[in-house]
């Protein structure tokens, strides 16, 4: 039994207590709010100036690409397909052939009869008024204009193809990881499949096959040199690289406990699959969207490079390296542009998709300020 002193000092340090708490009420002028997973992450991907600046850059290249028609026809007044051989540009007060024709001529000095160069008009760098900014190619053709318009199809495929990619591989690795048994056998055997082959080698055999005849599927009608084939071929090489270890993560929610309860209740496989699991796992979908589309990016450029990709006349950056490569001496340009916006795009995606997987990390540490 407590003694009077001791009471006396229990009554004390209770009051002191709730008088500490009362003021610490009275500081806090709001009430305390739960967070969510999704904000948490948002407070730390917002730190994350790196990643933010990356996916910056990012955007603007997007942006720049799909206002490719805006500087085509407001800017360089000509199309992504347009030959200007026999044009001559002024550049700083003086005109220039987009192309010089070469041809023999005498040479006085020796004696002899020479051979002259063919050459192409290099980058201008806006002193024509934005025309041939980065100067033509062997046919031509603004380089600068091909560049976006490359960089719009090369976005188109990689992003498209990323979102069937993931949207089917979510899909199988469900039905996989729910039903378990002969279904899982299937889809697992299908994921070794695809995954027994190198990704190049069979975009390569898949995208030459397709590109011949286009694709005639009953009533899928699909006509050579579209870009929904490599959209198609990239999309098939590369989903077991987002389902297998989706699956493997919802094997592991499927034996969780909110999930027993769901079925408990009565709910039905679709509505656990998508209402109960698929959040779940949503952000480690959203990372996986992210990297693929970068990935994706690469393995387009490679298969236009080897002709397998985007066919010509369409412009990618991988066609526009392959079309490069025989002047990459004399006319390096034609290489470099499409090759450093390769690596500003697959760079800044990657950049920012690590960042994205670390605000997502459930046990990274977070404070909160107000």
């Amino acid at each position: 039994m407590a003694t009077e002193p001791q009471q006396t000092a229990q009554e004390t340090g209770a009051a002191f207590s709730l008088d500490t708490a009362a003021l610490l009420a009275e500081e806090h002028t709001g009430e305390i709010a739960g967070r969510s997973p999704w904000y948490l992450a948002w407070r730390r991907l917002r730190r994350n100036y790196v990643a933010l600046s990356f996916f910056g850059i990012f955007v603007v290249i997007v942006a720049g690409c799909f206002m490719a028609p805006l500087y085509a026809n407001h800017v360089a007044h000509t199309g992504p397909n347009d030959n200007h051989i026999t044009d001559n540009v002024k550049v700083g007060g003086r005109l220039e052939p987009v192309i010089s024709q070469g041809g023999t001529y005498f040479d006085k000095k020796t004696n002899q009869l020479r051979v002259k160069a063919v050459t192409i008009l290099s980058p201008t760098w806006w002193h024509a008024g934005g025309r041939f900014v980065l100067g033509a190619d062997g046919n031509g053709r603004d380089v600068a204009v091909r560049l976006l318009y490359g960089g719009r199809n090369s976005l188109k495929v990689g992003i498209g193809s990323a979102i069937i990619c993931t949207f089917v591989a979510v899909i199988l690795a469900l039905l996989a990881a729910y039903y378990r048994g002969p279904t899982d056998w299937i889809i697992t055997r299908f994921f070794d499949l695809i995954w027994a082959f190198p990704v190049i080698l069979l975009g390569i055999a898949l995208g030459a096959a397709l590109s011949i005849n286009g694709i005639n599927w009953g009533p899928i009608q699909i006509p050579s040199g579209s870009l929904w084939i490599p959209t198609l071929v990239i999309s098939i090489v590369l989903i077991p690289y987002i389902g297998r270890p989706l699956r493997g993560q919802i094997l592991s929610l499927r034996e969780k406990e909110f999930v027993e309860a769901a079925i408990a209740q009565g709910a039905s496989p679709v509505r656990i699959m998508f209402a109960e699991i698929l959040p779940n796992v949503a952000s480690s979908v959203l990372v996986f969207f992210t990297l693929i589309v970068a990935s994706n990016i690469l393995i387009e450029a490679g298969l236009s490079f080897l002709g397998a990709g985007v066919q010509p006349p369409n412009p990618s950056w991988g066609t526009m390296i392959s079309e490069g490569q025989e002047r990459i001496t004399t006319a390096p340009w034609l290489t470099l542009a499409p090759g450093i916006a390769i690596v500003l795009t697959v760079l800044s995606l990657n950049i920012f998709g690590d960042g994205l997987r670390d605000a997502l990390d459930p046990r990274a540490k977070v404070r909160i300020e107000h």
